[in-house]
């Protein structure tokens, strides 16, 4: 068994694909219409599906807003740098949430930004978050 992806909604897919794409630097594995329904899924990741977990991006056409809920923790990436990662995001215009540093009552390095639909994305520094 493992994990195969988590499904995320989203209220503009193409804002969101830029920001996965360009800020977190994943790949559009896939993406399909389904008109009968009126969504459509984008899968991202790092690597193919059949290799490691996903992000599937659900854009429902008729959907114009969503409330988060309060029990959503984040989506956690590996980064070889957490500052570089911050400041990649800011310079695409996202928002970082919670600067690179130590976490705290710990030496994880680690940092926040949000995405265009205001889910928390954490950045752990590469060889830092097994303290």
């Amino acid at each position: 068994m493992r994990v195969l992806h988590t499904m995320l909604r989203v209220i503009n897919l193409e804002e969101s694909l830029r920001f996965y794409t360009e800020a977190l630097g994943m790949h559009l594995l896939r993406q399909k219409e389904y008109p009968d329904g009126r969504f459509t899924l984008a899968f991202v990741g790092y690597a193919p599906e059949t290799e490691a977990a996903a992000l599937e991006l659900t854009w429902n056409w008729d959907q114009t807003d969503y409330t988060l809920g309060d029990q959503y923790g984040h989506v956690a990436i590996e980064v070889d740098n957490a500052a570089q990662a911050c400041e990649r995001a800011r310079k695409l215009g996202y928002r970082v949430t919670r600067e690179a540093g130590p976490m705290k009552h710990g030496k994880t390095i680690l940092a926040f930004v949000e995405d265009p639909n205001g889910y928390s994305i954490e950045f752990i520094q590469k060889g830092t978050q097994f303290d």
